[in-house]
């Protein structure tokens, strides 16, 4: 059967040749309606203030408060939640998505969680929004909460929201969680999404399983930027230099252009003076590429160069280059200062730092305090001390852990020992501080009972606590028990082999003891490399027990090692002066002087 279609006349004709006809004016005024809307929504929060027939339009609304999430404009943000409410746009799930994205991102995640429980419709954007905030915020506990939460409400969950579930894991360094959730994303079908893919990089780095991350990195078949800088980054966090200087070389020869978050994780690879050159050569690509300028990377150029043992004249030209100092900038060069020892700098810094109207934090009061105590300023500490009693930092950890050794280095064991009991938890780096404080400063026996204090409790030694501990046994005369606690380090499978220092504390206690033979039969057993501080420690041992035969070959070994260290010479002359044999003394001083080797003056701090 056939359609049978009415016949027009020509009047309906007419009509629909003007309809459409109109319907190019139609357009340009939707066009022009559109325009105008999305150039409201560009414009300053402030201005659209002003103008409240704007906020009318819950589209210009929610741009609006994503650009308050953007900038952290937690104070404009609640005006414009408060005028949500009075406009009836409260159960806009758009809009109160928007609202909980803003809370989390300006760190108000106490009212992010409220408007989230207050919100009758949630979809995924909304719980990833709040898992976000917590994740931000460094709670990763109640972010994996609602990620659970999330699963049994079958809300479907997106790359985004796994994504954020796997940046908690890696905040809480819990690879078995990660895998469960790695596992879940695999059912999901998100194996080959570069967001879930980056932050299974991120976790497993975080872990230190850095295998897992190279197989999720080489199962990628479409490598992007942010999938090479997440490598990068993973192998900076577990301080491997050559392996990430090796994939951004690999990352240039794919044709893919490194861009400043690269360069930040690749220059954060480097920690220690034997790192200094690469830092240099990645400074040159960085400055040829023409990112010299960007803040970010300048912030990190300082901390490394610093860290990595530069010049103080270098430190000076790097520190010029940053161009706006702002909390980050300034935390960055107070901590380079500490690191190179010079708390007047460091000092003139932070007063500068707060007349600038820069808020000092956490991290600011542990550099500064670091600072201090290297150059023995204790009035100054003190000061800052009196100045952190003020705030809330002052049950921060970091800043507390920073007293104990400010107090520590200046010798004031028992003001570092009060800070240390008014501490409600004590890490590792707390132990330490006292302990190495007590070791150096006298405090023998009081440092042995507190490392026995620490054994039997939860924080476990480190080779740095066994090194405090040697050299308090070496300091008090306690052979015996020095040799007991360097036979239970070395049978300890959970630290790493005793190093260089650890040797030369041994032979530092058979030295004071007077067992001369036993110290250089001790040096001839060892089992690494024989570096220049044991032959100094024997070589010690020789002048306070007038033995010339043994400081004899000691200082051959040391001229072999360091031929232009003036402290061997200075050593040797003085055993030869206490043997009385002024004539080799004073033959040593002129070889010395023939060789061109210098002694440093001494100086006081009185």
């Amino acid at each position: 059967m056939s359609h049978r279609f009415p016949a027009f006349s020509s009047q309906h004709h007419t009509r629909k040749s003007s309809s459409f006809l109109r319907t190019p004016n139609l357009l340009s005024n939707r066009r022009k309606y559109y325009s105008s809307t999305a150039a409201a929504a560009d414009t300053d929060p402030n201005d659209v203030l002003q103008q409240p027939e704007l906020l009318q339009n819950p589209y210009i609304l929610n741009k609006i408060i994503s650009s308050c999430a953007e900038t952290g404009s937690l104070s404009m943000g609640v005006q414009l939640h408060s005028h949500t409410i009075k406009m009836g746009f409260h159960s806009n799930v758009f809009i109160s998505t928007s609202l909980i994205d803003m809370y989390s991102k300006c760190s108000a995640t106490f009212w992010a969680h409220k408007l989230f429980d207050e919100t009758p419709d949630r979809n995924a954007v909304t719980w990833n929004a709040l898992m976000s905030g917590y994740v931000k915020s460094r709670d990763p506990f109640t972010a994996i909460e609602l990620f659970r939460k999330m699963l049994r409400a079958n809300i479907c969950i997106t790359p985004f929201g796994v994504s954020a579930a796997l940046v908690a894991c890696a905040q809480m360094e819990c690879s078995v969680l990660g895998a469960q959730v790695h596992s879940l994303s695999l059912k999901v079908g998100f194996e080959s999404n570069i967001v879930v893919g980056s932050s299974l990089i991120d976790m497993h780095a975080k872990s230190g399983n850095m295998e897992d991350s190279r197989k999720v990195f080489d199962g990628f078949v479409d490598k992007n930027v942010v999938a090479w800088t997440s490598m990068i980054a993973g192998y900076a966090h577990n301080q491997c230099p050559d392996k990430a200087m090796i994939l951004i070389k690999e990352m240039s020869r794919c044709g893919l252009k490194a861009n400043y978050v690269t360069y930040n994780s690749l220059l954060s690879s480097f920690r220690c003076p034997d790192d200094l050159i690469h830092c240099k050569q990645v400074h040159c690509r960085v400055i040829r590429e023409g990112l010299e300028s960007n803040p970010f990377l300048n912030t990190t150029l300082v901390i490394i160069y610093s860290e990595c043992a530069c010049s103080l004249s270098e430190f000076y030209e790097i520190s010029s280059c940053v161009k706006e100092f702002d909390q980050i900038a300034w935390n960055a060069v107070i901590a380079g200062f500490a690191n190179f020892e010079v708390g007047e700098e460091a000092l003139t810094c932070f007063s500068r730092m707060r007349l600038a109207g820069c808020t000092i934090d956490f991290f600011t009061f542990s550099s500064m305090l670091k600072a201090l105590g290297n150059s023995s300023l204790l009035e100054e500490g003190k000061q800052i001390h009196a100045l952190v009693s003020k705030t809330w930092h002052s049950t921060n950890l970091y800043v507390q852990n920073g007293l104990v050794s400010m107090y520590a280095r200046c010798g004031k064991i028992d003001d570092a020992e009060r800070v240390f009991s008014s501490m409600d938890e004590h890490d590792l780096v707390s132990w330490n501080s006292l302990l190495t404080g007590c070791a150096q400063h006298g405090y023998g026996r009081e440092a042995i009972q507190m490392f026995e204090q620490m054994r039997s409790g939860e924080v476990k030694p480190n080779s740095t606590t066994f090194l405090a501990a040697l050299t308090a046994c070496s300091h008090v005369g306690l052979l015996e028990k020095g040799l007991e606690y360097f036979d239970l380090m070395k049978r300890d499978n959970f630290l790493p082999p005793a190093r260089l220092e650890h040797y030369a504390c041994v032979v530092d206690l058979y030295g004071r003891a007077g067992f001369l033979h036993e110290a250089e039969a001790f040096i001839d057993c060892m089992p690494i490399e024989r570096g220049p501080s044991v032959y100094k420690a024997l070589l010690s041992a020789c002048q306070i027990h007038s033995n010339k035969e043994i400081a004899l070959r000691s200082a051959r070994k040391l001229v072999e090692l360091c031929p232009k260290d003036p402290a061997i010479y200075v050593l040797l002359a003085n055993v030869l002066a206490t043997e009385g044999s002024w004539n080799d003394a004073a033959r040593v001083r002129k070889i010395m002087c023939d060789k061109g080797v210098r002694k440093k003056a001494g100086y006081s701090w009185l």
